[in-house]
């Protein structure tokens, strides 16, 4: 039994209209990841840094900026990935009946859904690309090692937006996204060693944050900006690209199983 039901370089026709269509509406989607990093670096820049002062990770120092800038860019992969592919993804297939409409065309179902999840993972990449260049006004971002945040962000993509269109084949309407929102985004949102370094979490807490995609996005995105490539690095590689391997087929196999009845 195959893992992988076969494919061809037909999801880029999908990947091409998803693209299309937001090229009707870009100047508007374009604002969330360029607002979005001015707000927190002024918030907690200017706000939260004078009282928390340094940040003491991985033996030495930094300013909680510092800290905290890879870390929105992660979140924005997540977001950027997960949304689509689940809120966005639902919309497509339930109430525009797009998906029906490709169905009736030689696409399969594995390359439709394919195609979904790399324009997902574009999106990432696009919103990282404006949130690295807002980054890099501040000197947050270390050159050249920071442009590995680009592929990084496609990776990232790939895994969430899987684990979003898992969602999609099984809640039965919208307002049920609610669920793995609380229940896997939020808890990674707060506890990936996004705002607060992992040391400081109980034993426990860290091996369970070990266990969250976004703890070891999260730490790449640092790895990166901070011009850091060590042997934890492609540790936290391998961790995504086994979480993409093992929850795109499985996204893959239950969409087939709610579009073919």
């Amino acid at each position: 039994m195959k893992i992988y039901p076969p494919l061809s370089r037909r999801f880029i026709r999908v990947w091409q209209r998803n693209a299309t269509a937001y090229r009707q509406n870009w100047k508007v989607s374009f604002i969330p990841p360029l607002l979005e990093p001015l707000f927190y670096i002024l918030a907690f820049g200017l706000g939260l840094s004078g009282l928390v002062g340094a940040i003491r990770t991985q033996g030495e120092e930094i300013s909680y900026v510092r800290f905290i800038a890879p870390a929105l860019v992660a979140i924005t992969v997540m977001n950027s990935a997960f949304f689509e592919n689940t809120y966005s993804s639902f919309v497509r297939m339930y109430y525009y009946r797009t998906f029906d409409a490709m169905m009736a065309t030689p696409l399969t179902v594995e390359e439709i859904i394919t195609g979904e999840i790399v324009w997902g993972a574009t999106k990432a990449v696009t919103a990282t690309a404006i949130m690295m260049a807002v980054l890099s006004c501040f000197g947050l971002i270390r050159y050249p090692e920071g442009l590995l945040l680009l592929p990084l962000a496609f990776l990232g993509g790939l895994a969430f937006g899987s684990a979003g269109m898992v969602c999609t084949a099984v809640v039965a309407n919208i307002d049920l996204f609610n669920l793995p929102v609380f229940l896997f985004i939020t808890p990674m949102f707060l506890f990936s060693g996004t705002f607060f370094p992992l040391e400081n979490f109980p034993a426990w807490a860290q091996h369970a944050a070990a266990l969250m995609p976004l703890t070891h996005l999260v730490n790449l995105a640092r790895a990166f900006s901070y011009g850091r490539i060590d042997a934890a690095a492609f540790s936290a590689v391998g961790y995504l690209a086994a979480f993409t391997a093992v929850v795109f087929p499985i996204a893959l196999r239950r969409m087939r199983k709610r579009l073919i009845k």
